[in-house]
Formats: C-alpha cells, structure tokens, sequence
C-alpha cells in the first residue's frame, strides 16, 4: 500500500457511523424530487430539498428541458469561451439580468463554480474580501484561491465588519461578500447595514443569492429587490439548482465587471457550459415564477405554519424568518440519531453536525418548498416532534 493509500485508509468515521445504524448521507432516492420521494421502495416526506418553488417536476420545465435537447442535443462539447455558447445561453443571460435589474449576467456550470472563479478573481493582492463568518463553502474556497488579504466578520455582526472595515487602506478595493439568505441558518444577511458601510469606506458588495432566489424580493428576485437596495448592489450571484429545477449558476452586474469577468475567470474559460436541457429549464422555472406568484405566497404561508409549530413544540428556530428552518438539538449523536428514525418514519431531513458547524450547534436542517401541502407540513412537525421527545431533546 502506497503513502496515500496508508494515509487515508485511516479515516473510518464514516464506517464508524454505519456500524451504529446512524449513517445519514447517500441516500439513495428513486424517484422525482417532489414532496414525496421513494426511498428504498417506501413513501417518504421530503423536507430536506433545495427545491423552495417546487419546480423539478413541473411539466413545463420538463417539456422545456426535452424539447432542448431535441434541438441541440445534450451537451456542448466545449467551454463558453470557445465553442460552447449557444444562443439559448445569451437569452438566458438576458433574461437573468433583466430579472434582478442588473446590465449584464453571465452564466456557469455550477453555482459553487461562480463563486469559487468570481470571488478568486476581483480583488488582487493588495485589496481585501470582507467575508461573513458563516458564508458558503464555495465563497471560502473562492478566497482561499485570491492573492486578497481576507478578513472575516462575526455572523451578520455590523460592528465586526465595520472594524474589519477600518483594517483597509481606502484606496484599495474592499469586496463584501454575503449570502442574502444564509442556506443552514435561515436569516437575510443585514443588507441595509451593510450598505451603509460600504459608502462609509468605499467598499463594493457581491451578494450571493442561492436560497434568496425565488424566495424573496420582487417576482422572486432576491435579496436586493426584498431591501430596494439593488442599484447599492455591485453583484448579485445565483444558482439554478434550488427554485430553479436545474443546474448551473450566474453573476449579474454592470456591464464593465461582467466584460471583465467573461475574459478573465477560470471556472468559466476552463469548464465546459451548462448543457442546453438546463438552460431551458432555468427559463421555463422564471416564466412559471413570474406568471404564479401564488407559489411564493404559498411558500410563506408553510413557512409560517411550520415556524409557528416548531417554536410551539419546544424547538429552537435560530434567527430563521425563510423557509429554511434549523432545528436545533446541540448534540452530533442525537442530530445523526433522530434524522435516521425520521426516516425510517416517512420523514426526510438534513442533519448538520461538526465539523461543519460546531458541536453546540448542530441541527436538523428543515427546509420547504411551494408544493408542500398544510397537512404535510402538520404530519411532518408532529413526527419531529414525537421523535424529539423520544430522544430526550424536548422535554
């Protein structure tokens, strides 16, 4: 056995965790990402999706999707500098930029792609990204690639970002860099606050709205629409694989900064294009978004239903105001523990434990979409809240 192989056969902690019957990740569904999945042959209540207006299965972004790959094929063969850039690609672009009323957009493969080639790539060695603690994975690696000095805030602390702030020289460029809705925590970034930071030090603003999209602001247009503070808003990032039933991702701003990242980042330039059937469902997910706004009511109105019962039962919600709600229990085992025997009782939810969080804050991650029902999201909170009670967590 070579060095590596020595090195990594080491780490067991996922078998450890299979051996004690609380193993959570990998499961295996076998149907369409809807309320209801099948997991092992078993009906089971999906609550643990990214899907916020339940568009996956919508036939419209089916027939979108086909009728692409009919005209186009299924793939692109090439990257969007070269040979990869069809024109359902600039529509789409066109059509992105037009919904969080920026000048220009520019699409990826992957949301984390956006951020790991746009964060890396504007500010240089001699300037500065401001990052919340509690950012996603992919704003982290994307610093962690920048010759940036990188300074990290205190969660959604305004404080902590204005002496971070006072650290800059103020003539180089300072990049805020937050997620509009924090994807375990649930809360909206401080925008408003933020803002005002930013003109008191020259600062810029990249927002990255992932679980804003579709959730909030006008039409579903994110975080900057939810506060009127788009024109304060220098970019504005987002993915296609939550309210959007696809995949892939986008960076919207004015046109100087787009021009400039289309010829300079590499996750765009070195990976091949988002496949045309994923375009066309992004496309077709906006028109539904835009012609139904009863789904985006009807997402509050669960979101409220099941808040309302959760802190009812005992539950401690966080900060949460979105339809992303933490649960949180404090304790890896009990976490691991109650998401398997949700499980195994017709509830699917994420469990988020160290070293992703720290151990006093582990939690279930419960998140819902615009096709929940009232009576699945009352099942759902009472079958938490039984198996909670069973394992000690509630009282």
């Amino acid at each position: 056995m070579g060095i590596l192989q020595d090195k990594l056969s080491g780490y067991d902690a996922p078998q450890k965790a299979m051996q004690a019957g609380i193993y959570p990740y990998f499961r295996a569904i076998e149907s369409e990402q809807d309320t209801v999945v099948i997991i092992n042959g078993q009906k089971v209540l999906m609550f643990g999706s990214n899907s916020y207006l339940g568009l996956t299965c919508h036939p419209k972004v089916k027939a979108a999707a086909i009728a692409a790959i009919n005209k186009y094929g299924t793939g692109c063969a090439g990257s969007r500098f070269l040979n990869g850039t069809l024109d359902i690609h600039i529509e789409l672009e066109n059509k992105l930029a037009q919904l969080v009323n920026k000048d220009a957009a520019l699409c990826y493969s992957t949301g984390f792609q956006v951020n790991l080639g746009v964060v890396s790539l504007l500010a240089g060695r001699h300037d500065y990204l401001l990052l919340d603690e509690l950012d996603h994975a992919s704003i982290i690696e994307g610093s962690r690639l920048s010759f940036s000095k990188v300074l990290k805030f205190a969660h959604n602390d305004m404080t902590a970002l204005k002496n971070k702030l006072k650290l800059c020289h103020k003539d180089r460029i300072k990049l805020i860099v937050v997620d509009g809705i924090f994807s375990m925590e649930g809360d909206l970034t401080n925008l408003p606050e933020i803002v005002k930071l930013a003109e008191q030090y020259g600062a810029s603003i990249m927002v990255d709205d992932a679980h804003a999209l579709g959730v909030i602001g006008k039409n579903g247009s994110g975080t900057a629409s939810h506060f009127g503070l788009t024109d304060k808003v220098d970019l504005i990032m987002g993915t296609f694989s939550k309210s959007f039933a696809s995949l892939g991702g986008f960076i919207a701003s004015d046109k100087e900064i787009i021009n400039y990242i289309k010829h300079n980042s590499r996750t765009l330039i070195f990976s091949a294009s988002m496949t045309p059937a994923s375009a066309a469902a992004v496309l077709a997910s906006i028109e539904i978004m835009e012609n139904e706004p009863e789904r985006i009511k009807h997402l509050w109105d669960m979101t409220a239903l099941a808040l309302d019962g959760f802190k009812s039962a005992g539950f401690d919600t966080g900060k949460s105001e979105t339809p992303i709600i933490p649960l949180f229990i404090r304790d890896d085992i009990k976490a691991l523990q109650l998401t398997q025997n949700l499980l195994a009782d017709g509830v699917f939810v994420n469990p988020v434990v160290s070293p992703a969080v720290p151990k006093e804050d582990c939690l279930i991650r419960y998140s819902l979409m615009a096709t929940h029902t009232k009576e699945q999201v009352e099942i759902s909170i009472e079958k938490i809240t039984k198996a909670a009670k069973a394992l000690g967590i509630l009282g």
